[in-house]
C-alpha cells in the first residue's frame, strides 16, 4: 500500500513540476488577448438571445403587466394566482395524460419503424423517405387535413373506413374521452418519421458482426432486436425518451388547432393555459409565472430522470 501511495505521490509531483506556470506576458504574446476579444461578441450575443428572454420572463413573472401599461411589482402574487386557479389541476392532468399516452403509444413506434427499415435489404432509401415524409408537411396544414379525416359524421374519412368493417361512426375530437387519444394519434404520425431517422442513424453504428453471429446461432429477428438492438441503442433511447417527455409536457399546437382546449376542457394543456393567460386575458405576469413553474418542473424531472436511469446509461 505504501509503495502505491509513494508512486502516486511521485507522479503528482512530476505532473506539478512539468506543468508550465501561467505567465501574462506569454499569454499575451501567444494571442490570448485577441482570442478573448474575438469571443466576447459571440458570448454576448449568445447570452442576450439565450439567457436574456429567460431573465426577462423571470422579471415579468413578478409583475402585473399587459406589456402596454406600466408594469406593477406584485412579488409572488402571480404565482399565488396561478396556483389557486381552479383550471390548473385539469390542465396539468390533461398534460400528464397526453405525455403518458404519447409515451405508451408513440414512443415504441419509431423504434419498430427504424428496426423494420434497417432489416430491409432493398429499397431502404425509399422507405426512409416515406417514413420522413410527415415531418416535412407543415404542422398547420397537416392538422387541418387530419381535422377533415376526423369528421364525426359517417362521411368522414376515418369513419368511412371503419364503416367498411361495421364500426363507427365515432365522434373523435368532439367527445371528451376520444379527443386526447385522437390528438396523440396525430402527434405520433407527425413525429414518428423524424425520430425513426435518428434511430436508423444510431443503428448504423451497431457492429454487423453481432447480428451475423446471432444469425449463425439461429436467433430470429425479435431475439436480435431484444438482445442486440435494444441494448446497443439504450443510450439513444434514454435520451430520446427524455426529449419526448419534455416535448409532450410542452404540447400546444395540436390541442390549440384541433380543439382549442375542448370539449369541456378535455384537451386543455399547460401551454394552452399559458397562451390564454397572455393573449386572451392579457395577463403576461401570470403567463410568465406559470411558464417559470413549468420550466422548474421540467428541470426537476430531468434531474430525477438522470439519476433514475443512470445505471442503465452506457456512458
Amino acid at each position: 500500500m505504501s509503495t502505491l501511495q509513494a508512486s502516486r505521490t511521485s507522479r503528482t509531483v512530476v505532473a506539478q513540476r512539468s506543468r508550465p506556470r501561467f505567465s501574462v506576458s506569454k499569454w499575451y504574446r501567444s494571442g490570448g488577448l485577441q482570442a478573448v476579444l474575438f469571443a466576447i461578441p459571440i458570448v454576448v450575443i449568445f447570452l442576450y438571445f439565450s439567457w436574456g428572454p429567460i431573465l426577462q420572463g423571470l422579471v415579468i413573472s413578478l409583475q402585473k403587466t399587459n406589456l402596454v401599461a406600466p408594469a406593477e411589482w406584485v412579488g409572488l402574487g402571480n404565482f399565488e394566482y396561478v396556483l389557486n386557479d381552479p383550471g390548473l389541476v385539469q390542465a396539468a392532468l390533461n398534460t400528464v395524460y397526453f405525455a403518458a399516452l404519447a409515451l405508451v403509444i408513440g414512443f415504441p413506434i419509431p423504434i419498430f419503424l427504424a428496426v423494420f427499415i434497417n432489416e430491409l435489404r432493398r429499397y431502404d432509401g425509399l422507405y426512409n423517405a416515406l417514413a420522413y415524409l410527415p415531418a416535412i408537411v407543415p404542422p398547420v396544414a397537416a392538422i387541418l387535413l387530419w381535422k377533415f379525416f376526423y369528421d364525426p359524421s359517417s362521411s368522414g374519412m376515418f369513419n368511412t373506413a371503419l364503416g367498411w368493417i361495421g364500426l363507427g361512426p365515432y365522434p373523435w375530437l368532439n367527445a371528451e374521452a376520444m379527443a386526447m387519444p385522437s390528438i396523440v394519434l396525430y402527434a405520433t404520425w407527425a413525429g414518428a418519421g423524424s425520430t425513426a431517422i435518428i434511430y436508423i442513424a444510431a443503428l448504423s453504428t451497431v457492429k454487423t458482426e453481432l447480428y451475423e453471429a446471432a444469425e449463425i446461432d439461429g436467433a430470429g429477428i425479435w431475439r436480435r432486436v431484444w438482445h442486440i438492438t435494444i441494448p446497443q441503442l439504450r443510450g439513444v433511447i434514454l435520451v430520446m425518451m427524455l426529449l419526448q417527455l419534455i416535448g409532450t409536457f410542452q404540447i400546444f399546437t395540436e390541442p390549440f388547432l384541433f380543439t382549442g382546449g375542448g370539449p369541456s376542457n378535455a384537451t386543455q394543456t399547460i401551454l394552452l393555459k399559458i397562451y390564454n393567460y397572455a393573449f386572451v386575458n392579457g395577463d403576461f405576469g401570470a403567463a410568465s409565472a406559470l411558464s417559470v413553474l413549468l420550466a422548474g418542473f421540467l428541470g426537476l424531472l430531468s434531474v430525477v430522470y438522470y439519476f433514475a436511469t443512470k445505471r442503465w446509461s452506457p456512458s
